[in-house]
């Protein structure tokens, strides 16, 4: 049955939260990442979740950062523009009884511009499609301190969509599936 003003739900498929359903809010123009690129995208993680900080922005779902924390991330901070959304969020991590994740409702690009707590070892960029926020988020990821040495960047645009990013920044694989390419990245401390 579905839950009043959801469109539908996520499925986590590994890890101790394995199979549980959470409801998602249906937002204009939200797309929780598919089980297929989901699934493609842990296997190319083998066990990087594990005590990683992980940061979901542009949260939406929370489809990655709930998969995540079932791997047994040390912390997830889901980010999220939608009143909506976040609340959703909350809620589902409620469910979950997930101590270790929390909710930031508030732009991405304002909260990256700020200087982070700690570094982050795994972090989802999946921004909505046609809005440039590709490109802002991950230099803010790079120049304003973001990432762990050697942190692992996920990144989901429309197919098509010229990606640049930092030089230190190294592709470890990629996969495009119906209208959306999937990048991990993995990062280099740059050379002084």
């Amino acid at each position: 049955m579905a839950v009043k003003g959801t469109s539908g739900q996520i499925r986590i498929i590994a890890g101790q939260y394995r199979g549980r359903k959470l409801p998602v809010k249906d937002v204009e123009g939200l797309r929780p990442t598919t089980d297929r690129v989901r699934e493609t995208l842990f296997n190319w993680l083998q066990g990087q979740t594990i005590e990683a900080a992980v940061l979901d922005c542009f949260a939406g779902a929370g489809a990655l950062g709930f998969e995540a924390l079932s791997r047994h991330a040390e912390s997830l901070t889901l980010v999220e523009k939608d009143k909506g959304a976040a609340h959703q969020l909350r809620e589902n991590l409620a469910r979950l009884d997930a101590q270790r994740g929390q909710v930031v409702e508030g732009d991405v690009l304002a909260w990256l511009a700020q200087t982070p707590a700690k570094p982050q070892d795994l972090v989802f960029v999946d921004p909505p499609f046609g809005k440039a926020l590709a490109a802002p988020t991950l230099k803010l990821l790079e120049e304003k301190g973001w990432l762990a040495a050697d942190a692992w960047i996920y990144v989901e645009a429309e197919q098509g969509l010229a990606l640049e990013a930092p030089a230190n920044w190294h592709l470890h694989r990629e996969l495009k599936a119906g209208q959306v390419q999937a990048l991990l990245f993995q990062r280099e401390e740059p050379q002084a």
